[in-house]
């Protein structure tokens, strides 16, 4: 039996794997700014915030995010994802709001590794 952070850490490696093979650098380097800034985003925004500002400001590579992300949490769809954080009775939304910031874990340390994003590029990519 395998740990969640296991189970996160492969699903996550997959994802962003195939983001670097697939977007090529310029779109990579959009979804691993995303990855970084997202977790800082969650805690000061709060879970519904931060992923609403990700559907609306980070265009196709952002939704691309939202899907993996929702994936990885066992969420339907990126839709269901957004709808569960707006929606969610407390317990289920603190929960999900640690299962998400558990994932992006894995996803900052993979843009850094996999796909050469550096913390001084939170920003690039994203349009204010």
């Amino acid at each position: 039996m395998r740990t969640r952070n296991q189970e996160y850490a492969a699903k996550i490696f997959e994802q962003v794997m195939q983001v670097r093979d697939e977007l090529g650098k310029d779109e990579g380097n959009k979804y691993g700014s995303l990855a970084h800034r997202l977790p800082v985003l969650v805690r000061t925004a709060g879970l519904a915030q931060a992923l609403a500002f990700v559907e609306a400001r980070g265009g196709a590579t952002g939704r691309k995010l939202l899907r993996d992300i929702a994936a990885v949490v066992n969420e339907v769809n990126e839709e269901e994802l957004l709808a569960r954080s707006r929606t969610a009775e407390l317990p289920e939304y603190m929960l999900l709001t640690r299962n998400v910031l558990a994932a992006l874990a894995w996803y900052k340390r993979f843009a850094q590794s996999v796909l050469g994003v550096e913390a001084g590029a939170d920003r690039e990519g994203v349009d204010e």
